[in-house]
C-alpha cells in the first residue's frame, strides 16, 4: 500500500504517527505525501477544543472529495471521544487512541476486504503502556520519546482524560533502551513527551518519579541533549532541581503549564496549584540553573474571568518574566464542565485580552533574548531558509546564522550579534 498521513494536535500525536509510519514501513508499505495520490489516507485527529474537532472533520471531508476511491482511516482523540461524528463522513476505518499495532492490522484488513471497520476500546479501562518504536523518518534532528500516556487531572476545560484514560508509564529500563537506540541512530536531541509527563511513575507505586526517569535517560544517551515536555509546577521541587542541575545534557528549558495567573480562575479550572506554588517553581529553577528558558501556556477569557482577574494574571506574568508564551483564547469544549459554566466571555473580549497578553509576552521574550547578545552559545541546526540556517539553543531560543555549509543536524557554536524579532542572529565561531 501507498500510505499518507495527516496529523493534527500535540507532540504525542506526532510521536504516535511516526510510530505508525515505522510499523507500516517495516511491513513493506510505502509512505507518500498526503497532498498526492495514495491508496490509504490516515488522519490522526485532535479533540483538545471544538475547533480541533472542526479541523479534523474538514480534513476528512476534503480527503474523501479528492480521493473518492481511497481507503480513509481515522484515529486519535476526536474519534475516541466522538465516534458518532464519523457517521456520514464516508470513513472506512475508525479507531481511537489505543492499540496502535492493532490499528496497523486493521488497516491492512480494511484495504484487503474493502469493508468498513470500527474498533474502539474504553479508554478509562486501560492499565498498561503500549510500547511503540521511537524515532521517525530520516532528516529530523530531534526525536520524540513518549514516556507516559493518560491523565487524571480532569481540568474543567479539558476532555483529554476521557480520550486517553488513566496514567500509564513507559518502564524505566525500556525508556533507557529506547534513548540509547535513538542516540545510536544519530539524533542529537531527545524530547520527552506524554500527555502529562509529570505523572510518570505514578501508577508504578515503587517510589520512582520523573526525575529518576530523566536521570536514567540522560545517562543512557550522554551525547544527546535531553529536553523535557510540559511540566506541572508540583514537579519542580528542591530535590528535582538539585538532581536535574547535575545532568550536563539536560536542556535548561522548562515549560511550566500555567493557564492563568489568578487564583480564583485556577480554582474554577480545577488546576492543582495556586500562583504561590507556581512562582515557587519559577524561583527554584532560576536558583539552580543559569538563565533557564521558562515558557508557559495561558488561557484568556475562561468562563467568569473578570477584568480584575485578568489584570491579576498580567501582573503575575510580569513577575514570572517568561522567555516565551503560548496564548489561547478560551474555546468552549462540549462535554466539559467549563462549557456549562456561567459567565461565558464574549469573543471580542477574549481576543482583546489575548492581544494584550501577547504584547506583554513579546516584551518579556525580547528582554530574555537581549541578555544573550555578545555571548557564544551551542546551536543545533535544523534547516536553511533564504541563506540563513535556523536552529535552537538548549534553552529553546531560535538562532539564525549565515553559512554556505550544510548545517543540518550539526551542533555548532554561534556568537550572538543581535535580536531579530523573536529570534537571535549570530555568526558561526
Amino acid at each position: 500500500m501507498n500510505i499518507a498521513f495527516y496529523t493534527l494536535g500535540c507532540k504525542v500525536n506526532q510521536y504516535e504517527t511516526q510510530a505508525l509510519e515505522q510499523l507500516l514501513t517495516q511491513r513493506g508499505h510505502t509512505l507518500v505525501s498526503f497532498e498526492g495520490e495514495a491508496d490509504v489516507y490516515v488522519i490522526n485527529t485532535c479533540s483538545v477544543t471544538a475547533v480541533s474537532d472542526k479541523k479534523s472533520r474538514q480534513v476528512i471531508r476534503r480527503t474523501r472529495k479528492t480521493a473518492p476511491d481511497a481507503i480513509i482511516a481515522v484515529c486519535g482523540c476526536y474519534t475516541q471521544t466522538h465516534p458518532q461524528d464519523m457517521e456520514g463522513l464516508s470513513v472506512d476505518l475508525v479507531s481511537g487512541t489505543g492499540d496502535r499495532t492493532g490499528f496497523v492490522d486493521l488497516l491492512e484488513r480494511t484495504w484487503a476486504e474493502r469493508q468498513p471497520v470500527t474498533a474502539l476500546d474504553d479508554a478509562m479501562k486501560r492499565r498498561t503502556f503500549e510500547v511503540l518504536p521511537a524515532g521517525g523518518l530520516e532528516g529530523r534532528t530531534r526525536a520524540m520519546l513518549k514516556v507516559e500516556d493518560g491523565c487524571v487531572n480532569f481540568c474543567t476545560y479539558c476532555i483529554i482524560p476521557y480520550a486517553r484514560g488513566p496514567i500509564r508509564s513507559l518502564p524505566l529500563e525500556e525508556a533507557k533502551a529506547q534513548a540509547a537506540h535513538l542516540a545510536a541512530e544519530g539524533y542529537q536531541e531527545l524530547v520527552l513527551t506524554g500527555i502529562e509527563i509529570s505523572s510518570w511513575g505514578h501508577e508504578l507505586r515503587d517510589g520512582t518519579a520523573l526525575i529518576d526517569l530523566v536521570e536514567g535517560i540522560c545517562a543512557a544517551a550522554p551525547d544527546c541533549r535531553v529536553r523535557l515536555g510540559s511540566l506541572e509546577p508540583r514537579t519542580v521541587t528542591e530535590d528535582f532541581c538539585r538532581r536535574a542541575a547535575q545532568l550536563p545534557n539536560l536542556c535548561p528549558h522548562f515549560h511550566l503549564s500555567m493557564q492563568s495567573g489568578c487564583d480564583t480562575v485556577l480554582k474554577r479550572m480545577n488546576r492543582k496549584y495556586d500562583t504561590a506554588r507556581y512562582y515557587e517553581s519559577v524561583a527554584l529553577l532560576r536558583e539552580w540553573f543559569d538563565r533557564p528558558g521558562i515558557t508557559t501556556d495561558l488561557i484568556v477569557g475562561f468562563p467568569g474571568e473578570t477584568e480584575e482577574e485578568f489584570g491579576e494574571t498580567l501582573v503575575f506574568l510580569r513577575k514570572c518574566a517568561f522567555s516565551a508564551m503560548h496564548i489561547f483564547p478560551y474555546s468552549k469544549r462540549p462535554g466539559t464542565p467549563a462549557a456549562k459554566m456561567p459567565g461565558q466571555v464574549l469573543k471580542s473580549v477574549k481576543e482583546e485580552r489575548a492581544h494584550r497578553a501577547a504584547n506583554l509576552a513579546a516584551q518579556m521574550e525580547r528582554a530574555y533574548l537581549e541578555q544573550w547578545v555578545g555571548e557564544t552559545v551551542p546551536v543545533l541546526f535544523e534547516e536553511e531558509r533564504e541563506g540563513l540556517w535556523r536552529g535552537y539553543t538548549t534553552r529553546y531560543t531560535e538562532v539564525t546564522a549565515p553559512s554556505d555549509e550544510n548545517l543540518h543536524n550539526c551542533l555548532r557554536s554561534v556568537r550572538i550579534k543581535s535580536v531579530e524579532g523573536g529570534s537571535l542572529r549570530g555568526v558561526l565561531v
